[in-house]
């Protein structure tokens, strides 16, 4: 079983900007290995304390046997994190995401390994209908090969419904250091935090945000249980999001803020909240909401072509496409709030990236 440096490790638990890393493809639907390195390079410059490769901003296409693109794909990213955070004597963490059957997944973690990704996240999408225990023993089995976290998937994009009882399991389990709630559902994420708070583990399951669509209130909010008699609060403290995959710089700078304002005990300024809900507005245009999110994976790599760090917004899929007005909303939010994107830190830095 692998195990998880302590200077990795710390790094999780202090809260990180983890990026969900989409996938460059060249204009025929290829694997588009330059421009997916210069991804890489961009998030280590950014300040990213880790990457994610293999979820749903990486399409779970990549497993299917017609595209096989699941190793090529992780190793690419994988070399080019270790080299360029090594040139820059960063540590980087690099999160594997598995989805499927037990079996597949388990093939999914044992490359993982051998590629030296740190930790693995489990997408539970292939578990619609099963049984609590099916479950719960797909999480312990996976976690005998590589160290976890949890990942609660939003409904709308093949995510399924995972009740207080099932989180309650798994914080339990030994190898699970931490738990990405992303459901978009207040009810869901309250289950994943009190179900950390009631088994006692706030100190070692370390929480992180995928609600893409609040992303500030859910750093912001100590959120706090009675357990026994007694009041417990427990933080997310970082986040894993296909949102952060672009801007990623200033994501590091928001995280930053808020880590000093939870640190310093200082009241949360209105210009913070405003922000929020400004992240929000674009978070929508971006990730297409009114069209059940057909356009969010597309969303996003429009912004990193327009940045020049991907050649075009394709996936592998060609239906998948920006949905009808979804790209005057990507041009009124980018207009409406220039202080949110890092153009011209990417500007400065692209050649670099690609040439790398």
């Amino acid at each position: 079983m692998k195990g998880i440096s302590k200077e990795k490790l710390d790094i999780v638990r202090k809260g990180a900007v983890i990026p969900a890393s989409p996938l460059a493809v060249t204009a025929d639907r290829k694997f588009d290995k330059r421009r997916q390195e210069a991804l890489m390079r961009y998030y280590v410059d950014s300040g990213a304390g880790g990457v994610a490769v293999g979820m749903h901003f990486t399409q779970f296409e990549i497993n299917n046997p017609g595209i096989n693109l699941y190793e090529p794909v992780l190793s690419a990213c994988a070399r080019a994190l270790d080299d360029f955070a090594g040139k820059r004597k960063k540590t980087i963490v690099k999160i594997a995401g598995f989805n499927g059957s037990t079996e597949k997944a388990r093939k999914q973690a044992e490359i993982a390994v051998k590629l030296g990704y740190d930790f693995g996240i489990v997408s539970m999408g292939s578990f619609k209908g099963a049984m609590l225990q099916d479950m719960v023993y797909h999480i312990k089995e996976l976690s005998r090969i590589i160290p976890l976290f949890g990942f609660y998937l939003l409904t709308g994009v093949g995510g399924v419904v995972l009740p207080y009882r099932f989180w309650r399991e798994i914080v339990e389990i030994d190898n699970v250091y931490g738990i990405k709630i992303a459901p978009f559902n207040r009810y869901f994420t309250l289950d994943v935090c009190r179900a950390v708070v009631d088994a006692g583990k706030e100190d070692k399951i370390t929480l992180y945000t995928g609600n893409d669509e609040s992303i500030v209130h859910d750093l912001l909010t100590p959120f706090r249980f009675v357990v026994n008699g007694k009041e417990k609060t427990v933080r997310i403290k970082g986040g894993i999001l296909g949102f952060w995959a672009c801007w990623t710089s200033k994501a590091v700078e928001l995280l930053n803020e808020i880590h000093r304002l939870v640190d310093e005990n200082r009241s949360i300024p209105p210009e913070l909240l405003t922000l929020a809900a400004q992240l929000t507005d674009a978070n929508a245009a971006l990730f297409d909401p009114i069209h059940d999110y057909a356009g969010s994976i597309p969303g996003v790599n429009e912004i990193l072509r327009r940045q020049g760090i991907m050649e075009n917004n394709h996936t592998l899929k060609y239906d998948e496409v920006l949905s009808p007005g979804q790209l005057a909303e990507i041009d009124r939010v980018t207009k409406a709030y220039p202080h949110l994107q890092d153009d011209a830190f990417v500007e400065k830095n692209l050649h670099k990236w690609l040439k790398a």
